[in-house]
């Protein structure tokens, strides 16, 4: 741990304008960040006395070996900023309130030509429409199965929607009505996107004049005695109301409100939120959060504000009229005015006195009670199991450190074609899936499984170590290593951890993290003595000799350790072997995932690869214009030309290459032995 007294400010370089403050640790890494009204105030607070610091807040400074602070225009900036890099950095020592689970929210795409409804989940996006969240998520499907009865929205993907524009022929959904079927015709896209207009704001609260509207329809039907039309009203009327009266009135009808409620002990909170519109309980949602911060409910207040309203959503309607909460947050004011730009209108936040809607927020406190309580059923096993896990590890391995991060490296190939290699990240004994990383090997380094391990863990501290140097990511040797995007299997039981990048604002300096910046306390090989002797040799040739490395070898789970003659053998109920297993079973299941998908890919032929300068988008855009290579090859020079990115030099090689392979056999998915060409 850094001395505070090595890396404190002097007094007079501190501004006194309010700001926003980051302390790094040894490694570069932000591991907290806060805002101040004054930065010289707060900043000589942590180190005029640290021995009289709270027990958190001192163990925050003693981690730390370096501060550094951003002057902003107000205490609104400081506000949105801090906000900003928290979200960037997800530094240890800030509270973060985590969702169990992502919420399940009903979206209509309004941004669509053809607008979609669907279930949707994570971040929010641009242009469309989202009602919710609900819980279960069956709930929500039933809502939609209701809905599209009555209003025919499109509910399919793009692939489902193209084939059937392709083909002229209409899902199941189209011809059992519960789709308008626009892909072929029935219903022009202003008609269409009119039709999801109307069900957007039947889910909004605006459902008496649909209602209204159906029940004069039926009334005409009748008069005219067309009795079968009428019964079709009457089922539509009937599925309207199930919909509108299945969540209980609880306040009045023209009631939107967030109601809040917080109960905490002095380790950990737990947050509940009713979303209540029209009077009624729409959804509910709820996080837990470990208190590695010294601070107060109101404190909480204003993170949990900060941290809701602030996730990026395009749609001001997820900000309500009425957000009333426990107590008042912390600068009450700038999250006035921050919450009433965001909405763009008035928000109200207040603690209710008395009335339904106080005792509304006892009934969410004691959910928030509830939650609390069974989180700590859960977690008490849990953590005390995987502090004994590292715990013993540490010993057994007769390590100098507490084992904070492991890494764990696989490679993955079948007979030696389509080499990568996966390196999963636990930190805490907790998995950390956004630093997860994928590798392609190619060349000398896919000769053999210890060529690739060399070529893997040269390659990421290679990484690290121009990282630490101050250097930009392109300057070390390119890697063709591919970020962990959308992985959503894992084999360790415990939640993900999602890593977001979140844009600054154009007042500051945008700042960039190195993907492998953070070194391990320890590497984990899959394997035996071959592989970890690789591994410590590409650690050599850096001249790093502060990162210890294992392998866990599948006969008999061994383990062993760089130039030991002999293996660790940990008792097969030791919790220590356990967590190295499930490490190395996850290592395994990211390798083979990224190796099935680059085999799929080679599997794949084309007589479009062969065509020189016609890349992956120029392909892309041809089978996209024309639909197949059969159309390409009969495709004139000027419509060749039409697509973009395609000049007369390219057309006129696609239709040489194309004339000359026209005997040739057909192309074909090698996987599938689906004929691809036409």
């Amino acid at each position: 741990m850094a001395n505070p007294v090595t890396y404190r400010p002097k007094t007079g370089e501190i501004p006194l304008d309010p700001g926003v403050y980051r302390f790094r640790d040894e490694h570069g890494r932000v591991i907290y960040v806060g805002k101040a009204k004054n930065l010289r105030s707060r900043l000589n607070s942590y180190f005029a006395n640290p021995q009289g610091l709270l027990a958190k807040t001192r163990t925050m400074v003693f981690t730390a070996a370096s501060v550094e602070w951003t002057v902003v225009g107000s205490e609104l900036e400081a506000l949105q900023l801090e906000y900003t890099w928290i979200k960037e950095f997800d530094p240890r020592f800030n509270v973060m309130f985590r969702d169990d689970k992502s919420y399940p929210y009903l979206a209509v795409t309004m941004g669509e030509k053809y607008p979609r409804v669907q279930v949707m989940r994570g971040d929010k996006k641009k242009d469309t429409r989202y009602f919710g969240p609900f819980y279960p998520a069956k709930a929500i499907r039933e809502t939609v199965d209701t809905m599209i009865r009555v209003f025919p929205v499109r509910t399919c993907s793009a692939g489902v929607f193209k084939r059937a524009e392709r083909t002229g022929r209409p899902c199941l959904l189209g011809y059992i009505d519960k789709c308008a079927a626009p892909c072929v015709g029935r219903i022009t896209p202003e008609d269409h996107r009119a039709l999801a207009h109307d069900f957007c704001d039947f889910m909004a609260g605006d459902s008496r004049k649909f209602i209204a509207g159906l029940e004069r329809r039926m009334a005409d039907a009748v008069a005219e005695l067309d009795y079968e039309s009428a019964a079709r009203l009457r089922d539509d009327i009937v599925a309207l109301r199930r919909v509108f009266e299945r969540n209980t009135v609880v306040l009045s009808e023209d009631t939107d409100a967030d109601i809040f409620a917080i109960k905490e002990d002095e380790l950990e909170a737990a947050a509940q939120v009713f979303h209540v519109r029209g009077g009624r309980i729409r959804g509910q949602r709820g996080w837990i959060v470990e208190k590695v911060e010294d601070m107060d409910t109101p404190d909480l207040v204003e993170h949990l504000l900060q941290q809701v309203y602030g996730e990026g959503n395009s749609s001001n309607e997820q900000i309500p009229r009425e957000v009333l909460v426990p107590v008042l947050p912390a600068n009450g004011e700038q999250m006035l005015e921050w919450l009433c730009g965001l909405r763009g209108a008035r928000v109200d936040v207040r603690v209710p006195q008395r009335g339904d809607k106080a005792t509304l927020m006892g009934t969410v406190e004691q959910n928030a009670a509830d939650a609390l309580r069974l989180h700590k059923s859960r977690r008490a096993g849990d953590i005390t199991t995987r502090s004994a896990a590292l715990q013993e590890l540490q010993e057994a391995l007769d390590l100098p450190q507490p084992l904070m991060r492991i890494e764990c490296f696989d490679i993955s190939h079948v007979q030696g074609t389509n080499v990568v290699a996966s390196m999963v990240v636990v930190e805490d004994g907790l998995p950390r899936k956004s630093e997860y990383r994928k590798f392609s090997i190619t060349g000398e380094a896919a000769r053999d499984d210890t060529a690739s391990m060399y070529d893997v863990i040269y390659r990421r501290f290679r990484n690290y170590l121009a990282g630490t140097a101050g250097e930009p990511r392109d300057a070390a040797a390119p890697d063709p290593e591919v970020d962990p995007v959308e992985d959503e299997g894992s084999v360790l039981d415990h939640p993900e951890v999602a890593g977001e990048e979140t844009p600054l604002r154009d007042t500051t300096t945008t700042i960039s993290r190195n993907r492998f910046a953070y070194p391990p306390s320890l590497v984990v090989v899959d394997g035996g003595p071959p592989q970890v002797a690789a591994a410590a040799r590409a650690l050599r040739d850096l001249d790093i000799d502060d990162v210890f490395v294992i392998g866990l070898a599948k006969r008999l789970e061994e383990v062993w350790i760089q130039d030991s003659e002999f293996p660790v053998i940990l008792p097969r109920a030791s919790e220590g072997l356990f967590m190295l297993q499930r490490i190395r079973d996850e290592a395994h299941r990211f390798a083979i995932t990224f190796h099935r998908q680059k085999r799929g890919k080679s599997m794949t032929a084309s007589a479009l690869d062969e065509i020189a300068g016609l890349g992956p988008a120029k392909r892309k855009a041809l089978l996209k214009q024309f639909g197949s290579v059969k159309k390409i090859r009969a495709a004139s020079l000027d419509e060749l030309v039409a697509v973009p990115g395609v000049g007369p030099a390219l057309a006129e090689s696609i239709r040489s290459s194309l004339a000359a392979g026209e005997d040739a056999v057909p192309a074909v998915n090698m996987t599938t032995g689906e004929i691809i060409d036409d």
